[in-house]
């Protein structure tokens, strides 16, 4: 007698646990070759030239700076990267010194403990946003390196070549144009990119219209603004905003928000529009690429109220295109105190507690080691404390996945580090073996363990420049010391609520969502609100997609964590699910309010029952949101 087999219909996919699935997931994209070609040209050659000045030490800290800032070296404009990299040098800087001054005149207990203040202020720091984040990075591994690296120049000249070699990298990204940037001005062609990335978006959401993938494509969209927004925000190029060329730019950006409503609207709406309706923004993409005229666009139906915006939304557009005049909207405007109570909030110290723990706990088993025989006459006990400080910071990734890509990375990139180093020859093999490495950051930046690969060979490389001996065994015990650290550590029980992360961005995007729906709300009681009205309401409805946005990624995150730090986040997608529905109909809703002046029953029952969803969300999960508008 035959077995029964099992139906295929029965059979469930293999699914892998969050946090392993994590661990494996790269990201993926063209190769960056304008990063690379920096990286190649960034710590190699500043190592030569401090050889061949006979200051290697200086070249070493020079090149760690080139090092730390080609990881920050993503995609983007040239005026973020003025931020991105040279705030992270400015606080790398500040913490070589202190930890150099603190290494050379206190004990190992008074230096533990002011470490252990470093890392909290770092932590707090860094949960206000990704260049908080990488400054309050570049201060722990500054501070560290700093208290135990043997370097025998003062700690200001420490300082000043730390900042030379970041300000190295930097002045590559800003004179260096891009490889294929012919059109216009080079040093806009992220900007450029940027805005234009904004209007595909919207050509791709409108094909999506009605189909199972329209909500991938806002995400999409809102993501494409935001990339957007940053480009736009940072100092201005030329002292008179390069004439035309970036006024056009801000104008095309401005442009871009109605259609993003009206395209969202149509999602939200759910019928299918027809093809000829993404020509139109398909076509001011390729005019902001090649910096030319839009030339005609092909209209929309005007049969429903959010084709009819989109007619007009193409129409401002192509008047925004050719005038190059339009609101300055991209500015996202945070005041000081708002983000001191993000630093200092309920998320900023349970990610500065955790950071502190971990980096002081690290700091007091390195020197403690660093003191008996059996660690040895050449420990580095400051590569304790900097391994802990990218394992632990919870908005570089969950805890579990960093570990294990960590421990892969390091044994992986140690044991790729002797074969060279038994065969280059030194100096010159081992600097162009830094110069090979630097290359390879912005292509391995996409996975944390190949990250981790090839900063241990240009680490390593680095030490034996400076004078000491081959290090991969030593480099490969700590790093695992360091993982059993951070992974005891950060699961140990704290004061408080845990999940604050996500708890603080889920505040920020009830805070906006509840700004958006009232402005949209008022705007229904007074339909003779004039275009500053509408203006404001594009701000408030980019800052709410915004915050989801976070409030995803940050959600998304601590679901990948170890069961016993994921369950403090339970519930919370439920709740940014409630909260993005409802911005999508406030959304329509405001559409709606253009053409007609007033909104329809359907459109308040539907804006009523969501913020009932909302608030039984906000019961279950004890989560201290604002309230909504109730008066819908």
């Amino acid at each position: 007698m035959s077995r029964p087999t099992a139906r295929t219909g029965d059979r469930r996919p293999l699914t892998l646990p969050p946090w392993l699935a994590h661990t494996l997931r790269a990201q993926r994209g063209p190769i960056p070759w304008s990063a690379v070609v920096r990286g190649a040209l960034a710590a190699g050659p500043l190592l030569l030239a401090s050889v061949l000045l006979d200051r290697t030490s200086l070249g070493v800290v020079a090149a760690i700076a080139a090092m730390l800032a080609g990881i920050n070296d993503r995609p983007g404009s040239r005026r973020t990267s003025v931020r991105r990299l040279g705030v992270p040098a400015l606080a790398g800087a500040g913490g070589l010194l202190v930890g150099t001054y603190a290494g050379a005149h206190v004990g190992a207990v008074v230096l533990t403990l002011l470490l252990t203040g470093i890392g909290l202020l770092a932590g707090g720091m860094s949960a206000v946003g990704p260049v908080a984040s990488g400054a309050g990075t570049q201060l722990l591994v500054a501070s560290a390196v700093g208290a135990g690296m043997p370097v025998p120049e003062a700690g200001w000249l420490r300082a000043l070549a730390f900042l030379a070699g970041a300000g190295w990298l930097l002045a590559l990204r800003l004179l260096l144009p891009t490889p294929g940037a012919t059109a216009g001005d080079f040093r806009l062609d992220g900007e450029r990119d940027a805005v234009a990335a904004v209007y595909d978006a919207v050509a791709e959401l409108l094909d999506a219209v009605g189909t199972e993938h329209a909500n991938a494509r806002r995400v999409a969209l809102t993501a494409a603004l935001d990339n957007a927004q940053d480009a736009l925000a940072g100092p201005r190029l030329r002292r008179y905003a390069s004439s035309s060329a970036e006024r056009r730019l801000h104008a095309q950006y401005a442009a871009a928000l109605p259609l993003a409503e009206a395209a969202t609207a149509l999602a939200w709406a759910g019928d299918a529009v027809a093809g000829r309706a993404s020509e139109g923004p398909r076509r001011l993409a390729a005019a902001v690429r090649e910096n030319t005229h839009t030339g005609p666009l092909p209209a929309p139906h005007r049969s429903a109220p959010a084709l009819r915006a989109l007619d007009d939304a193409l129409l401002h557009a192509a008047d925004a295109f050719d005038q190059g005049e339009g609101a300055d909207l991209h500015t996202r405007r945070r005041t000081a105190m708002a983000l001191f109570r993000t630093a200092f909030g309920a998320g900023g110290r349970e990610y500065g507690l955790r950071v502190a723990l971990c980096f002081g706990a690290s700091a007091a088993v390195a020197q403690a080691l660093h003191h008996t025989r059996w660690y040895g006459q050449h420990a580095h006990w400051y590569w304790l404390p900097a391994t802990a400080v990218f394992l632990v910071k919870p908005d570089l990734g969950p805890l579990a996945s960093r570990v294990l890509n960590r421990a892969a990375g390091t044994v992986l990139g140690a044991v790729v580090f002797a074969g060279f180093a038994a065969l280059l020859p030194r100096p010159e093999g081992l600097i162009a073996l830094v110069a090979v490495s630097g290359a390879l950051i912005p292509v391995a930046t996409r996975h944390f363990a190949a990250q981790t690969a090839v900063v241990t060979v240009l680490v390593l490389a680095l030490v034996m420049v400076g004078g000491e001996p081959q290090a991969s065994v030593s480099r490969i015990g700590e790093t695992l010391l360091a993982c059993a650290i951070v992974l005891l550590v950060g699961h140990l029980p704290m004061p408080g609520q845990r999940g604050g992360t996500v708890r603080a961005r889920l505040v920020a995007a009830g805070g906006a969502a509840h700004a958006y729906l009232a402005h949209v709300l008022d705007e229904a009681r007074d339909p003779m609100a004039g275009p500053d009205s509408r203006a404001t309401r594009w701000t408030l409805r980019r800052e709410a997609y915004r915050t989801l946005a976070e409030a995803h990624t940050a959600i998304a995150l601590a679901a990948a964590e170890l069961p016993a730090l994921a369950r403090h986040s339970e519930g919370a997608d439920d709740v940014v699910a409630i909260l993005e529905r409802l911005v999508d109909t406030t959304t329509a809703c405001a559409v709606q309010l253009d053409d007609s002046g007033r909104l329809s029953a359907h459109q308040r029952r539907q804006l009523a029952e969501l913020v009932g969803q909302f608030e039984k969300g906000r019961e279950r999960t004890g989560l201290r949101l604002p309230e909504l508008p109730l008066a819908v």
